[in-house]
């Protein structure tokens, strides 16, 4: 192999730059040339490509989002789309394929590998850390840390005003960012989508608590099933008005920004390192993991399978610890 390509695709996250970087530099020193693709799958159809050497990548660990960019391609849907996406690769020599990013992303690489059969290794890039075959994805600890942050402060003011606050994170689909954070903040309540926890529970326990606590936190997943943080204020003002003064707080897309942690870096410059050395060796149609400390590869057909079942223990800690 002589060139390789690398792109980041679908949602950014912290630290999808000190993938990029680690697969560049792991490249050239196995005498590699890389091309960058800007955009995701929509630079590939176009052929927007920008030539990566070492100093390309200086710099840009410490960065959040990406510096290749992103974007969903609705033409790379499309036979037509990735066959000329096919065609700009065989134009400018390009061996492999490293794509960074998540469900979407890894689906448009499996559906590609099996027109073309085509190399490619995927480097989970995701906030939401929702994909099998790895423990962390990149950018779930940035982002989880983040939300912990921004928590922290509004429970100064809920303090301050004896005041309930409804706090919105992202996970339309999985509720690990809410899970997580919300262990981390000592939430009242976490509503996430995996579960079945309904309002009432939650109610409930609010009711029982409320003489103990000056403030309280409700952390509640984009996706969950009782309708967003907006939703789930109207109820409780309706039934605790009189007990509770109710805010919401939609924390946003600010939990995709900012410079990643040391975690995140450490994570991504491992798996952009891997991807290389297992497209070297011969692999493809693969994403590289970490499971117990370990490099792991997971076909992309049983990488985009969400994960449904969460860890029973936090649960049962979540629902013990918020009393």
């Amino acid at each position: 192999m002589k060139k390789l390509a690398v792109l980041t695709s679908g949602g950014d996250s912290p630290g999808m730059n000190a993938c990029v970087r680690a697969v560049v530099r792991t490249a050239i020193f196995n005498q590699i040339s890389v091309l960058g693709v800007r955009r995701g799958y929509d630079g590939l159809v176009e052929g927007d490509f920008i030539p990566l050497e070492t100093k390309s990548v200086s710099n840009i660990m410490q960065r959040g989002g990406t510096v290749l960019k992103t974007a969903r391609s609705k033409r790379f849907e499309t036979k037509e789309g990735m066959t000329q996406a096919y065609h700009k690769l065989m134009e400018n020599q390009v061996e492999a394929l490293i794509v960074i990013g998540g469900d979407g992303t890894f689906r448009g690489a499996k559906e590609f590998n099996s027109l073309f059969e085509f190399p490619i290794m995927g480097c989970p890039g995701t906030i939401d850390n929702d994909l099998n075959g790895t423990d962390f994805t990149i950018g779930y600890d940035t982002a989880i840390n983040t939300v912990v942050q921004a928590v922290d402060k509004i429970r100064d003011t809920a303090e301050s005003h004896d005041r309930l606050f409804i706090v919105e994170v992202m996970g339309r689909d999985a509720g690990l960012i809410a899970l997580r954070s919300g262990i981390g903040v000592g939430a009242e309540a976490i509503l996430i989508p995996e579960t079945n926890r309904d309002v009432s529970t939650m109610l409930q326990r609010l009711e029982r608590g409320r003489k103990d606590k000056s403030s309280k936190i409700v952390i509640v997943a984009e996706g969950d099933e009782a309708g967003g943080a907006f939703a789930i204020a109207d109820i409780i003002k309706k039934k605790m008005g009189n007990v509770y003064d109710v805010r919401v707080s939609v924390l946003g897309h600010m939990q995709r920004g900012g410079s990643p942690s040391c975690m995140d870096r450490v994570l991504a410059s491992r798996m952009g390192f891997a991807a290389v050395e297992a497209l070297i060796k011969g692999r493809k149609s693969e994403m590289v993991g970490i499971v117990n400390k370990d490099i792991v590869y997971t076909p992309f057909s049983q990488a985009i399978k969400h994960i449904a079942d969460l860890n029973p223990d936090l649960l049962r800690m979540v629902d013990i610890l918020s009393l």
